[in-house]
């Protein structure tokens, strides 16, 4: 990744084993409260593990149980080059984004197996499965793409988790269209409330 090794936010809660591993050597860590955690690192959640982290743009990201993700690239200088970039490859997030994802959205990305979202300050929950994304834009502005077919991109605006979306991959697809209304599933308002007290 092009920011492997920079800093891109703290251990604030943690409940369980969570581990961050460096793939360029293996080194692998158990986090403890208060660690710091780098760019590059492949974060990996236990069975009945969660964390939030505090990033250091003043965003936060709760870490639920068997969430595996790596931050590939960070910069947080409050400047036109600040960028974040986060690559879900299993399990959940709950993300309350900082200024980078208010003042340089274009430089705010998350990827999973299927999808490719952008984005516009906002709270977000995702969860990803081999074949789908889930993704409710709790509050804020979303856009949502299928990474195989980035044309039928759709942006999310809600108040309230008004528009939860399935993501699908292409094989997978249902008759109509990459995206599928979807219900509202395993996450709450306490979280997000626990989340912006943190924030605070």
């Amino acid at each position: 990744a092009q920011s492997a090794g920079v800093r891109y936010g703290s251990v604030v809660r943690l409940f369980g084993e969570v581990t961050a591993t460096r793939p360029s050597n293996g080194t692998r860590r158990v986090l403890r409260l208060g660690d710091i955690v780098y760019a590059g690192e492949e974060v990996r959640a236990g069975s009945s593990a969660e964390a939030v982290l505090r990033l250091d743009d003043g965003g936060m990201l709760a870490v639920r149980p068997q969430a595996q993700f790596v931050v590939e690239r960070f910069a947080a200088e409050r400047k036109p080059t600040d960028q974040f970039s986060l690559r879900l490859l299993q399990g959940g997030l709950r993300i309350i984004t900082g200024w980078i994802g208010r003042s340089n959205r274009a430089n705010y990305r998350i990827q999973t197996l299927t999808a490719t979202i952008g984005i516009r300050g906002t709270g977000l929950y995702l969860e990803v499965e081999p074949r789908r994304t889930y993704a409710c834009t709790c509050y804020g502005e979303v856009e949502l793409a299928p990474r195989d077919r980035p044309q039928e991109a759709e942006t999310v605006r809600t108040t309230h988790h008004e528009q939860p979306r399935f993501i699908y991959a292409d094989g997978a697809m249902p008759p109509g269209s990459m995206m599928q209304k979807a219900p509202v599933v395993n996450h709450t308002d306490a979280e997000l409330t626990l989340l912006e007290s943190l924030v605070g």
